[in-house]
């Protein structure tokens, strides 16, 4: 089975860019009701995902410092912090559209969606595990 068939198109998906400042990051992801998100840079391309951990980290240690004594952010400065600051990059890699079902599963059970890209790493949507999911349920 070809991975498009599971695929929620862009247009149907909301994201963020890298060059957003938290704040908007934070606020897009509350609209949506989403805990991740995926970051783009302003080319499309997919960079990696962000998490409502990511910020909350960031928020509590500050600069990435593994120790936090007070909270080492003022949320009145999540104006001035980019999204590419916060994001681990790596987490939830992407699978090209041409990947094989096995791909897509293996991606699947680790992530609660699999971000996909074409041959040339410009987002094109995500694959919600649920959708994988819902569609093994009604074969049975």
């Amino acid at each position: 089975m070809n991975i498009a068939f599971f695929l929620k198109p862009k247009s149907e998906v909301a994201f963020i860019y890298d060059y957003y400042s938290a704040r908007q990051g934070l606020e897009k992801m509350n609209y949506h009701g989403y805990s991740s998100i995926p970051v783009l840079d302003k080319d499309g391309k997919y960079l990696g995902t962000v998490s409502e951990g990511n910020f909350l980290w960031y928020i509590v240690r500050g600069e990435n410092s593994e120790e936090a004594e007070d909270y080492a952010v003022e949320i009145e400065k999540l104006e001035d912090v980019k999204v590419s600051h916060i994001m681990k990059k790596g987490k939830n890699p992407p699978v090209k559209i041409t990947a094989d079902m096995d791909k897509l599963l293996s991606r699947a059970i680790e992530q609660n969606y699999v971000p996909v890209v074409d041959d040339r790493d410009y987002f094109i949507g995500i694959i919600t595990r649920s959708d994988i999911m819902k569609y093994l349920c009604e074969k049975k």
